[in-house]
C-alpha cells in the first residue's frame, strides 16, 4: 500500500511539473511571437532612421522607450495573462527595462564605440540578448502572482 501512495505522489508531482513546463512554454511562445513582430518592425525603423544619419545610440534609446511602452500591455495581457495591479507591475517593468536598456546601451558603446563593429549587427544581436533577459525578468519578477502586490 505504501508503494502505491509513493508512486501516485510522484505522478502528481510530475503532472504538476509538466503543467508548469507547458505554461512556461506557452508564455515563451507568446513572448517570442509578440517580440518578433515588434522587434522586426522596430529594427527596420532603426535601420531606416540610422541610414539617414541619426546616431545609433540615440535612435536605439528613442525606440527602446517606445517599444517598452507598447510591450507592457502586450506582455501583461497576452504573454503572462497577469491579473495584478498596473502600478506595482508597471514599476517592476520600468526597473526591468532600465536594466535591459543599460545592457543594450553597453553593448552598443563597447562593441561599436570601442571595438568598431558595425552598429547594425551589434544592435541585431543586442535585441536577442536583451529579449532573453527580459523574458526571465518578466516571468520571475514583473508579472508574478498578484498576491505579492
Amino acid at each position: 500500500m505504501g508503494k502505491r501512495v509513493l508512486v501516485s505522489q510522484l505522478l502528481a508531482v510530475n503532472e504538476t511539473q509538466w503543467a508548469a513546463i507547458r505554461a512556461s512554454a506557452g508564455q515563451l511562445l507568446r513572448y517570442g511571437l509578440l517580440g518578433l513582430a515588434t522587434n522586426i518592425a522596430g529594427f527596420l525603423v532603426y535601420l531606416l532612421v540610422t541610414h539617414f544619419g541619426a546616431p545609433p545610440a540615440a535612435t536605439m534609446s528613442f525606440f527602446y522607450v517606445i517599444g517598452a511602452i507598447l510591450g507592457f500591455w502586450g506582455n501583461k495581457r497576452l504573454t503572462f495573462a497577469h491579473q495584478g495591479g498596473v502600478l506595482a507591475s508597471g514599476m517592476r517593468y520600468v526597473f526591468a527595462h532600465a536594466v535591459g536598456y543599460g545592457l543594450n546601451l553597453s553593448l552598443l558603446l563597447i562593441f561599436v564605440g570601442k571595438l568598431g563593429y558595425p552598429h547594425q549587427w551589434v544592435q541585431g544581436v543586442a535585441i536577442l540578448v536583451v529579449a532573453g533577459y527580459l523574458f526571465l525578468a518578466f516571468k520571475f519578477f514583473v508579472f508574478t502572482n498578484p498576491e505579492r502586490e
